[in-house]
């Protein structure tokens, strides 16, 4: 199954949490950057959150909820989501999870710094920050 559809299976109660962790790990995600190389993310509930879409449509759709011109395309980067959760997160300087496809309403998924999703050193429930 495909992440879009490991998302779906688990919003409708049926999914398997290892299944979708490991999903995105094997999936090309879209990342808005922001200059030439960061990441486009925000803040929410003391977690920064890196944006990340499944398609084109997906990133769109939050280009304009964002107030960007539907016309006008963004850069992004193409990143696996292993090299997101072992690589991205544990260079951050503070919590940080992974937002999937956050304007659809019916399918985003929050992937956040816990043991199982991101290293445990970072994890918020037993790593430097869950420390603190």
């Amino acid at each position: 199954m495909d992440l879009p559809g490991e998302i779906a299976a688990m919003r409708a109660g049926v999914g398997d949490p290892g299944a979708l962790v490991g999903e995105l790990r094997r999936t090309a995600v879209l990342v808005p950057t922001v200059g030439e190389d960061q990441l486009m993310s925000g803040v929410f509930g003391g977690v920064r959150w890196i944006f990340a879409f499944t398609d084109e449509g997906a990133l769109g759709r939050f280009a304009v909820l964002r107030g960007g011109d539907p016309g006008r395309p963004w850069e992004y980067a193409a990143v696996l989501g292993a090299r997101l959760l072992d690589a991205v997160v544990p260079a951050q300087e503070e919590p940080t999870g992974v937002a999937v496809d956050v304007a659809d309403e019916d399918s985003s998924m929050l992937f956040p710094p816990v043991v199982g999703i991101v290293p445990d050193r970072v994890a918020v429930d037993a790593g430097e920050w869950g420390a603190a």
